[in-house]
C-alpha cells in the first residue's frame, strides 16, 4: 500500500513538470524568434516581430486551457491520499486489527488507482497533443519570420549598406605561389614611345617609362618636359574552342621631369634631372570562360583538405549559426578544415561514419563518371608605381640616378564553378562553388642606375632593381550550393569575409644590362638584357609554417628569368617610326607557364615644343592553370594574347 502511495505521488509530481514544459513553451517560442531576428544581424520591425508573436501566444493560450483537466487531476488525487492518510492514522494510534481496514482502503486504492489511470490517460493524451501543437506553431512561426527576413534584406540591400561578418584569420595556404607571380612580372607598360621599342630603354633614357628599366635616363633629357598617355587595353583567351576577351580604356602614365642646368661652367656636373611619374605596371582586368567535361568533379577539391581532418571540430555546437561556424573553423582551425566543413554542409562530401566525432575518412557524395563543368573567371586591378627619380650627369659622358618607387595594388578575382550531369542515381544533380577574392595594400622598391657614352655612337647602360616589398591584406569570401546542401547554406555568402591577417610578398631584384647604338639624328638601334631569379620570391613571415612549405615550393617550381628586349627607331623630319621585341623566359622550371613573345610598332610626330606617338603593342604567352588551387582538380590550357594600343602627348617647357 505505501508503494502504492509512492506512485500516486509520483504520478502528480511527473504531471505537474509536464504542466511546467507546456507553460514554457509559449516564453520560449517568444525567446526563440527574438533570437532568429538578433542572430541574422537584421533589423526587423518590431511591429512585426510583435504581431507574430502575439498571434503564436494567443494559439498557445487557447490550448493551454485544456491543460487545466490535469489540475483537476492533481486535486483528486490529493483528496484520495488525504482519505486515506485519514484512516490510516487512527488505527496506527490505537493498534486496532488492520487486516480488515486494510482490505478497505486496498479497494478504495484500486478504485483510486483505476480513475487515476484514465485520467493520467487522458492527461499525458492532451500534454503531448499540446506540445505538438505549440511545436508546429512554432516551425510555421519560424518560417514566416525567416520569409520576412528574405524581403527584408532585399530592400535593406538596397536602401542601406550590407552588414557584412568579418572574422580575422590566421594567415593561411591561402597565400601561395600564384600571388609570387602576379606582383613579380612588370608588363611593358608606359608611355607610347616606351612600347613602341619594347621598353629596350636601358642605354638610351630621355624617356619618363625609361625610369623603370634605369633610372639614369633622366639625366639624359636636355629640358623639362610633361607626358600623359591613355591606353587602350585588349585581353584575348583562346581555351580550346572557347574564346573570350576583355577590353577596357585607362589612363595608364601621367609624369614630368625638371631640369636644372648648372650655369657653372667649371663644374664637372652638368645639370640634375628631377622626376615626377606615375606608371601603370600592371593591368589585372581579365576574363576567362570555359565549358567542359571532365573526371576530376568539385568533390576532390573538398576531399584534399577533408582527408585525415576529425569530424568533431567540423560539427555545428548546440544553436550555433552555420555563418558564424564556417567563420571561427577559419580562424581557429586553418583554412584546410573550413574548406572540408563547407564541403560537408555544402553536400559535397560527407564522413564515411557521420556519427563518429573521431572519424578521418570522407568520400564525395556524387555519383559520376565524368561531369560537366562551366567555369568563369573575372579579374579586375591594378599595380601602380610611382616614381620619385633624381639623376644628374657628370662630364659629358656619364648618366647616373637613383629612383624610390612606391606601389598601390588592387586585385579582384571572381572565380565561378557550375557542376552537373552526374549519374541519374546520384543524390546531388547540381553544385555550385564561387570564390571571391580581394588583395591590396601598397610596396616600396628603389633602383639604381648609369649610363656611359663610349663614343657618339655607343652606350651601354646597367641597373640594379632592388626587391619589391609588397605588404598585403587578403579578404576572401566563398559560396556553395547543391542539391542536398544544408538548409541555411545560402547564409554563408560574399557579405560572409575572412579577413586575413597582413603578409609580405618580396619579388626578387633585378639586375639590367644595356647596349645601344645612336645613328645621329637618324635613328638607333637598343638592346637590353635582365636576368631575375625568382626562386628567391618569398612569402613572409617565413616563420609561419605554411609560408615556410609555400616558399619550399616555390623554390622547387621556379627558376632564373631571362629576358631580351630589342627596340629601333628610324626618323624622317618630324616622323618617327619605331618597332620592337620582347621575349621573357618562363618562370617555371616545367613551363607551368610558357615563354613570352611580344611585338610592337609605333610612330611618332614631332610638332617642335610638343609630340604625339601612337603605339600598338601586342604579346603572347600559353600558360596551364588549375580551376583550384590544389590537385586533383580540372587544369585549362590557355593562350593569352594582350595587346594595347597607347597614345601618348608629351609637352616641353
Amino acid at each position: 500500500m505505501l508503494l502504492q502511495l509512492v506512485v500516486i505521488e509520483q504520478v502528480i509530481q511527473h504531471l505537474e513538470i509536464q504542466l511546467l514544459i507546456v507553460q514554457g513553451h509559449q516564453a520560449l517560442i517568444e525567446i526563440a524568434l527574438i533570437e532568429q531576428v538578433e542572430a541574422r544581424e537584421l533589423s526587423l520591425p518590431i511591429l512585426v516581430a510583435q504581431e507574430a508573436i502575439q498571434r503564436i501566444a494567443i494559439q498557445a493560450e487557447v490550448h493551454l486551457e485544456r491543460i487545466k483537466v490535469q489540475h483537476l487531476l492533481e486535486r483528486i488525487l490529493q483528496e484520495l491520499l488525504l482519505q486515506i492518510q485519514g484512516q490510516l492514522e487512527p488505527l496506527q494510534d490505537h493498534h486496532q486489527t488492520v487486516e480488515p481496514i486494510e482490505v478497505q482502503v486496498v479497494a478504495v486504492l484500486e478504485v483510486a488507482l483505476q480513475q487515476q489511470e484514465v485520467l493520467v490517460a487522458v492527461a499525458e493524451a492532451q500534454v503531448v497533443e499540446v506540445q505538438d501543437h505549440l511545436q508546429a506553431v512554432a516551425e510555421v512561426a519560424v518560417e514566416e519570420i525567416n520569409r520576412i527576413f528574405i524581403k527584408l534584406k532585399k530592400i535593406e540591400m538596397k536602401k542601406y549598406f550590407i552588414f557584412i561578418m568579418i572574422f580575422v584569420c590566421a594567415i593561411t595556404s591561402a597565400q601561395n605561389i600564384n600571388d609570387v607571380l602576379r606582383l613579380s612580372t612588370e608588363n611593358t607598360q608606359g608611355t607610347a614611345r616606351f612600347q613602341a621599342m619594347s621598353g629596350a630603354f636601358g642605354a638610351l633614357g630621355g624617356d619618363l617609362s625609361s625610369l623603370n628599366i634605369n633610372p639614369a635616363g633622366s639625366a639624359v633629357f636636355n629640358n623639362s618636359q610633361f607626358t600623359i598617355s591613355g591606353t587602350n587595353y585588349n585581353v584575348k583567351n583562346t581555351i580550346g574552342v572557347n574564346k573570350n576577351s576583355e577590353n577596357n580604356l585607362e589612363f595608364n602614365q601621367i609624369g614630368g621631369v625638371f631640369v636644372f642646368n648648372n650655369d657653372n661652367p667649371n663644374s664637372d656636373w652638368k645639370k640634375i634631372s628631377l622626376v615626377l611619374n606615375f606608371d601603370k605596371i600592371q593591368n589585372f582586368d581579365n576574363y576567362i570562360h570555359s565549358s567542359y567535361t571532365t573526371g576530376l568533379g568539385v568533390d576532390n577539391y573538398f576531399l584534399s583538405y577533408a582527408q585525415g581532418t576529425p569530424l568533431g571540430p567540423l560539427l555545428l555546437q548546440n544553436g550555433e549559426l552555420i555563418e558564424n561556424a564556417y567563420l571561427d573553423i577559419g580562424s581557429s582551425l586553418g583554412f584546410g578544415d573550413q574548406q572540408a566543413f563547407l564541403g560537408i554542409f555544402g553536400g559535397v562530401i560527407d564522413a564515411v561514419d557521420p556519427n563518429d566525432d573521431n572519424n578521418t575518412d570522407y568520400v564525395g557524395i556524387a555519383k559520376y563518371s565524368s561531369v560537366n563543368q562551366d567555369y568563369r573567371k573575372v579579374t579586375t586591378g591594378y599595380n601602380d608605381k610611382y616614381t620619385f627619380n633624381l639623376a644628374s650627369q657628370y662630364q659629358d659622358n656619364l648618366y647616373l640616378g637613383a629612383s624610390l618607387n612606391f606601389h598601390s595594388i588592387l586585385f579582384d578575382q571572381l572565380t565561378e564553378i557550375t557542376e552537373d550531369g552526374y549519374d541519374a542515381d546520384s543524390e546531388v544533380q547540381f553544385t555550385t562553388f564561387d570564390n571571391l577574392l580581394r588583395t591590396q595594400g601598397n610596396a616600396f622598391s628603389f633602383s639604381l642606375g648609369a649610363i656611359a657614352k663610349l663614343n657618339n655612337s655607343v652606350r651601354i647602360g646597367g641597373s640594379y632593381q632592388s626587391p619589391t616589398w609588397y605588404r598585403l591584406s587578403d579578404e576572401f569570401s566563398q559560396q556553395i550550393n547543391s542539391t542536398i546542401a544544408d538548409v541555411d547554406i545560402n547564409y554563408i555568402n560574399f557579405n560572409v569575409v575572412n579577413l586575413y591577417e597582413k603578409y609580405t610578398i618580396k619579388t626578387p631584384s633585378k639586375l639590367t644590362g644595356s647596349l645601344a647604338f645612336v645613328f645621329g639624328t637618324q635613328g638607333l638601334l637598343s638592346v637590353d638584357y635582365g636576368y631575375q631569379d625568382m626562386s628567391q620570391a618569398e612569402l613572409r613571415p617565413v616563420s609561419d609554417p605554411n609560408f615556410a612549405s609555400e616558399n619550399s615550393y616555390i623554390s622547387d617550381q621556379l627558376g632564373a628569368v631571362s629576358s631580351i628586349r630589342l627596340g629601333g627607331e628610324y626618323r624622317v623630319k618630324q616622323i618617327s617610326l619605331r618597332a620592337g621585341y620582347r621575349y621573357e623566359q618562363s618562370p617555371y622550371k616545367d613551363k607551368t607557364i610558357g615563354d613570352l613573345n611580344g611585338y610592337s610598332g609605333g610612330i611618332g610626330y614631332n610638332f617642335g615644343t610638343s609630340k604625339l606617338d601612337l603605339t600598338v603593342n601586342r604579346y603572347s604567352q600559353e600558360s596551364n592553370q588549375r580551376i583550384l588551387i590544389t590537385d586533383p582538380t580540372p587544369s585549362l590550357n590557355i593562350d593569352s594574347n594582350n595587346t594595347n594600343i597607347t597614345l601618348s602627348y608629351t609637352v616641353n617647357f
